[in-house]
């Protein structure tokens, strides 16, 4: 079932997510819900709280649902490492049309658990590194908006206000 995106400035989207504690099958239903929803929608990585869930749960998939050895399920996800910095083009399913620069790690190692909860860790480069990053923000209640500059995020702003007054956001 596709799920409805959350969009900003839906307060769920500033908290940190909840830990998850239960791995059954609610939680399984959740995560191919997201994937459906990610896929739905052309992105490549969703976290609960973007569909109003408040837990630290990610889904990502960098094949756009092409090939399901790709599919990847953080849960409970922290960075314990990372180098190097990297600035380039980022978007959000949560700020739909705002597409920015910001400033991200080159390579990070993530530690997380599987959707039977037994956790792993995984390092990620290039695409794959900043979109771990920008999930794991999303569960912990930091949104790329505020990974811009002050000039861009307030453009950013003003684009969704003058949306929001259009009745497009």
């Amino acid at each position: 079932m596709t799920l409805k995106i959350v969009k900003y400035p839906d307060p769920i989207l500033a908290r940190p997510g909840e830990p998850v504690t239960e791995f059954n099958a609610e939680l399984r239903k959740l995560i191919a819900d997201m994937f459906e929803t990610t896929y739905a929608e052309q992105g490549i990585g969703l976290a609960a709280p973007q569909v109003g869930v408040s837990k630290r749960l990610t889904v990502i998939d960098l094949s756009l649902g092409k090939d399901p050895k790709q599919k990847l399920v953080l849960i409970n996800p922290e960075i314990i490492s990372s180098e190097g910095k990297v600035y380039e083009e980022e978007g959000c399913l949560s700020f739909p049309e705002i597409r920015e620069k910001v400033t991200r790690h080159a390579k990070v190692r993530i530690r997380a658990q599987d959707e039977k909860g037994k956790w792993f860790e995984m390092d990620g480069e290039d695409v794959l590194s900043r979109c771990f990053q920008h999930e794991i923000d999303h569960v912990d209640g930091m949104l790329f908006i505020y990974r811009m500059s002050a000039l861009k995020r307030d453009l950013a702003l003003r684009k969704i206000r003058k949306m929001q007054r259009e009745g497009k956001w």
